[in-house]
């Protein structure tokens, strides 16, 4: 009788469906919450795998393999860091829309709308081969990758009972967080059947499977109600702008040099402008899109800059051990195991994170995954020219199961404070976070990258002045080196230039492991900074509130 009365109501409209009260929505634009048999959720938990894999699989496979699409495509370094740049840049954007784009008109015909054209563009990348339609694919994938990552949430919550509807937020959330070591780790076999081709092929089957999928199995449905003002679109074009000029410098700063290439500097003067017009706009609005006035509050305040921190730190991982691995001639083929078992880990921290949650201790799993972090950057601080994949197993490990054992707390952390001020607040917040986690990671990187390769050209000095062709170990590394090449080089004059090249080859790989040990302190110091901050924070909470139970 249940199922039948769910398949009657699956046909209705949101005005037609009456809502028992455990069934409303908890806000608009979000689905209600009804029973389901138990294929039901089966099903809605398979949907949300899928989704929430496909939402992150459209950035990662493209961020696993550059190189590999930078010589199919034939691009230069600038170009190919545009592709997950561009990503970002709408992600961003769209998020902002998105929110209110629920609550007027419902998430799933964003969500058919955008899947479909990112399908559409997938597929005609496959028979025109040129960077325009590159980016095409990752601007649409960008905004599908916004709408898969709700929807795959929600998706979640229907199939786990309702007393477990935070601990499905929190899976839901984590999802996505581990498709860039899941990338990596089959991209291997999908390249090696027909290069960059397979990669958008399996992409186009995601975005496919995920839109027959959404259209087979609906959620429940919402409360909808006018959400939409027409100043919303003018901060959102604003604000649009604002941040994909400001993605553009972060993505390619440290690729182009950031005092090198003029745009950047005329990037950052049109975008800081773009964002205050959106802000000031929003501060004299009764109704804003942003809510500027609480955002200011020092606990949001604080949680933006924590979070940010959050997400520098837990670069490392993409940045820095990867990037040593890469400098040893490692790439995807060869790591399998390492990244299998970062995957184990990361799915590790989303369970650990589910099901370990109470909403009366969200801030000691930020903590715990940051103090984490700290120690695990700070022994891969001590790696030389011979450290390999298998000596960063555990410090990679312990990162990739901080880096999902933090989302899901973190969102809820924020989310409650925007609930207790009212429903309202809750687009300010989501906005707020989507922000400072795709520019966090962008920051990350660019700061990461850049610091990497300023303390590189430092070593590089000091380690050439070291270098005397007159001291007796420094010719005889040359000789060593000369001798190496005698066999394919007959002329001495020759063979001694060659053992000075390799000479100088082995300086600068030292020079980079010494600058990547430069950035696991640096990681582990921001780290160890921002777990002393939260610890100093929570334990000033937890005295205030036994001064005031005393004088109760």
């Amino acid at each position: 009788m249940a199922g039948a009365v769910h398949r009657i109501r699956h046909f209705l409209s949101e005005e037609e469906w009456a809502f028992a009260p455990h069934e409303t929505p908890a806000l608009p634009g979000s689905p209600g919450s009804p029973d389901h048999p138990i294929q039901r959720r089966v099903a809605y938990g398979t949907i949300s795998v899928l989704l929430g894999l496909t939402g992150g699989l459209g950035n990662a496979l493209v961020a696993a393999n550059t190189a590999t699409l930078q010589g199919a495509l034939g691009l230069d370094p600038a170009q190919i860091a545009w592709l997950p740049t561009v990503y970002v840049m709408t992600n961003i954007s769209i998020n902002l829309l998105l929110i209110k784009f629920r609550q007027q008109f419902g998430l799933r015909p964003f969500t058919l709308i955008f899947l479909f054209i990112y399908a559409v563009l997938t597929f005609a990348h496959l028979f025109v081969l040129d960077f325009t339609s590159a980016i095409f694919v990752r601007a649409a994938s960008g905004m599908a990758g916004a709408a898969l990552t709700t929807l795959g949430l929600y998706y979640m919550m229907q199939a786990l009972p309702a007393s477990w509807r935070l601990k499905a937020l929190v899976i839901g959330l984590g999802i996505p967080q581990c498709a860039t070591p899941l990338a990596r780790l089959f991209s291997p076999e999908l390249l090696a059947m027909s290069q960059w081709r397979t990669l958008y092929l399996f992409e186009l089957g995601l975005a496919l499977l995920s839109l027959a999928s959404v259209a087979w199995l609906r959620l429940p449905p919402t409360i909808r109600q006018k959400a939409f003002e027409p100043l919303d679109f003018v901060t959102f074009t604003l604000f649009a702008v604002s941040m994909a000029l400001i993605s553009a410098v972060l993505g390619l700063g440290r690729i182009v040099w950031w005092t090198n290439a003029p745009w950047i500097g005329w990037a950052l003067v049109t975008a800081i402008p773009l964002l205050a017009a959106a802000l000031i706009i929003e501060h004299g609005r009764s109704n804003p899109l942003i809510n500027t006035r609480w955002l200011a509050s020092t606990d949001i305040l604080r949680f933006a800059v924590v979070t940010i921190m959050a997400r520098i730190v837990l670069s490392e991982q993409n940045t820095a051990a990867v990037g040593m691995l890469t400098l040893f001639g490692q790439n995807n083929d060869q790591l399998g195991t390492f990244f299998a078992i970062i995957f184990v880990a990361s799915v590790a921290g989303v369970l650990v994170s589910a099901i370990t949650l109470d909403l009366t201790r969200l801030t000691q799993p930020v903590i715990l995954a940051i103090g984490l972090v700290a120690v695990a950057a700070w022994l891969d601080s001590s790696s030389t020219s011979l450290t390999r994949a298998p000596q960063l197993y555990f410090t990679q490990a312990l990162i990739a199961f901080s880096a999902t054992l933090f989302f899901g707390p973190a969102l809820l952390f924020g989310m409650s404070r925007a609930l207790s001020q009212g429903s309202g607040h809750v687009i300010s917040f989501l906005a707020l976070f989507g922000i400072v986690n795709s520019l966090g990671g962008l920051g990350g990187a660019a700061l990461l990258g850049s610091y990497q390769q300023m303390r590189e050209r430092a070593h590089s000095v000091e380690l050439v002045q070291t270098i005397d062709p007159t001291d007796p170990i420094v010719a005889q590394r040359i000789q060593l080196g000369a001798s190496a090449v005698s066999r394919t080089v007959g002329d001495p004059a020759l063979r001694q230039a060659e053992g000075g090249a390799l000479l100088a080859q082995a300086t600068s790989r030292e020079a980079n492991v010494l600058a990547y040990n430069d950035v696991f302190q640096l990681i582990a110091v921001l780290a160890a900074g921002t777990f002393s901050y939260l610890l100093f924070l929570l334990i000033r909470r937890r005295l205030r509130e036994r001064r005031m139970e005393s004088s109760a």
